[in-house]
């Protein structure tokens, strides 16, 4: 579990602790570990980083010093429960997963039970008596889950105000409701505003950095559709254009159905990825994230179309999910779909190849999809995401690295991030998203075109189609690369495509150019201006996106329109003239 620093470990800690759990548990228990500990604790680590390794190792410290002698782990999901307790097991730590409302006291062959969320609502008053009858450790997993705004927030509160010791735990976004969370603290700050306070953060950069869990290579496809409405008009769209809301959301309904040829060349182009990943991770497995019971089943036959081998298929409130996602985890087979079933957590390593097949589009959703992918084994692993070229999507992959506080005493912003949203996106789905529970129109076609690669804050690539020399020049990018090498191959083969472009380009560069292609030829205009820059500050690519979208204003550079884009090269080329290196 590198990186490790067993010199720290002289007060008992497992010299196998990675080097942010250790850092932690000194927040916890001080850097000399003789200080007695917080009541309440709020830990808050990428997906991926080890939440639940550290929140054993401190339940682990917490028994030897008696300071508790049960535990009680409250969870998002029945797979959860059960997660929990395997985990619990290789640390000497007893966990019942199976410990239902009506069992009544918790055996003696137990340290305590793993129990969900709802279980809890149901009976807060029953836990609340187990909780006051020994002293007790209770570990809220995905603490956002307890808010206020559900009846879960006051059965959180309490069945477990008598508590002897809470360690909260986060690796997604808060809540941006109103609601305070239950035993979770919040600060005033200079705006009058009140914000969530971790006592402990990890995010996703320095875990990258750690080499703690994978770099993500964002390749997204864009293509042209076709539908009929059902008023019987036909209407034609190309995803990754600037279209309107509606229009884009038609659109990419049209490249996610199974009777179009968008999902099926994306579902090939993700094979022929995994595949390549396999030459030096043997066991990488891939994941299609489907939106509803009927498209999961068809994109399980396109992948034994494609491979030759079935896939696993995960159905949301299956009561075999638990044991289907075990099975694939302890196997080396290819495949598995799932219908949102992604939640929080479910920890399969081997996931590095992921298809982003749903129409769910909040940023918690998708932070808790990507998080499936980012659990690094060894060093210069890489996980590939293929998703949609849709603004939003885009806009998310943008942000991966962004931290973001449970804010309290302002308004609502409607970004996505509540629980109902979040309740509805991981719900039973028997039939596609839409009014009436069928989709507003047919699809008549739909094609799929390789658009570009994000990764490190910037993007690379250039259309391309299926099957192309150009597309296979991303798909066969190594599997096993330090992230700075990702960046510099990426770099490279751009500059080699952009090379050969030119040789090709005859009379009028601007001939026959769409308005996607106008983009792209901007986006790799910045994006080399950028790396140029980066070369002669130092500053990383992301520092610098971010420094000019505040200086010109505008969306992401995903997102970003042609004439967002000309400013951000115009202000840099600005800087180039006034600054020296």
């Amino acid at each position: 579990m590198p990186p490790a620093l067993p010199e720290r470990a002289a007060w008992g800690t497992a010299p196998s602790l990675r080097a942010w759990q250790q850092h932690a548990l000194e927040a916890y228990f001080g850097s000399d570990g003789q200080q007695p500990g917080p009541r309440d604790f709020l830990a808050v680590a990428t997906p991926g980083a080890g939440k639940t390794a550290f929140a054993l190792r401190l339940a682990r410290e917490l028994m030897e010093r008696r300071v508790i002698s049960a535990i009680t782990v409250v969870c998002p999901t029945e797979h959860l429960k059960r997660q929990w307790a395997e985990s619990a097991a290789r640390v000497g730590i007893k966990i019942n997963p199976e410990y239902q409302n009506g069992d009544g006291p918790v055996g003696k062959d137990f340290h305590g039970v793993a129990v969900t969320y709802a279980t809890v609502a149901a009976r807060p008053a029953l836990h609340r008596n187990r909780t006051e009858s020994r002293k007790s450790l209770v570990i809220f997993d995905e603490v956002h889950h307890a808010g206020d705004g559900l009846s879960w927030g006051d059965a959180v509160r309490e069945a477990f105000e008598p508590a002897t010791r809470r360690l909260a735990l986060s690796g997604t976004p808060f809540r941006t409701d109103i609601n305070p969370i239950p035993f979770v603290q919040y600060d005033e700050g200079p705006d009058g505003v009140r914000r969530s306070r971790a006592d402990y953060t990890y995010g996703y950069g320095p875990a990258l950095a750690d080499g703690v869990v994978r770099p993500v290579i964002f390749l997204a496809y864009a293509g042209e559709m076709r539908w009929r409405t059902r008023a019987g008009d036909e209407i034609t769209a190309t995803l990754g254009e600037p279209l309107t809301q509606d229009q884009t959301a038609q659109a990419w309904r049209a490249a996610l159905d199974p009777k179009g040829d968008w999902i099926k060349q994306v579902i090939a182009a993700a094979d022929r990825r995994l595949t390549e990943l396999r030459r030096v991770i043997p066991d990488a497995g891939g994941l299609v994230i489907a939106t509803d019971h009927e498209t999961a089943r068809a994109y399980a036959k396109m992948l034994r179309a494609v491979t030759g081998q079935g896939a696993t298929v995960v159905l949301s409130d299956d009561p075999s999910a638990s044991k289907k996602i075990k099975q694939f985890t302890d196997t080396d087979d290819r495949w598995m779909v799932a219908v949102r079933m992604v939640s929080e957590g479910v920890d399969i390593p081997r996931l590095c190849v992921g298809v982003y097949a749903t129409s769910t589009s909040t940023p918690l959703f998708f932070a808790q999809a990507i998080g499936r992918f980012v659990r690094a084994r060894r060093r210069g692993e890489t996980a590939s995401v293929f998703l949609p070229s849709v603004p939003t999507l885009m806009g998310h992959a943008a942000d991966m690295e962004e931290e973001r506080d449970h804010v309290l005493d302002r308004p609502v912003p409607e970004d996505g991030l509540d629980d109902e949203l979040l309740a509805e996106a991981n719900q039973q789905k028997d039939t596609p998203d839409a009014v009436g529970e069928e989709l507003p129109f047919e699809t008549v076609e739909a094609s799929a075109t390789f658009d570009r690669v994000l990764y490190d804050g910037g993007e690379f690539g250039m259309h391309a189609q299926p099957g192309s020399a150009e597309e296979e020049e991303y798909l066969g990018i190594p599997g096993l690369l330090e992230p700075d090498q990702v960046s510099a191959l990426l770099r490279k083969r751009q500059a080699d495509q952009l090379a050969g472009e030119r040789k090709k380009k005859t009379g009028d560069p601007r001939a026959d150019r769409t308005t996607a292609e106008d983009l792209a030829t901007l986006r790799r205009e910045l994006n080399g201006l950028v790396g140029a820059w980066n070369h002669r500050t130092g500053q990383p690519h992301g520092v610098i996106h971010s420094e000019l979208r505040r200086s010109c204003g505008g969306p992401a550079i995903a997102q970003a329109s042609a004439d967002d884009i000309r400013k951000r090269i115009a202000k840099i080329r600005e800087w180039a003239a006034k600054r020296r290196p």
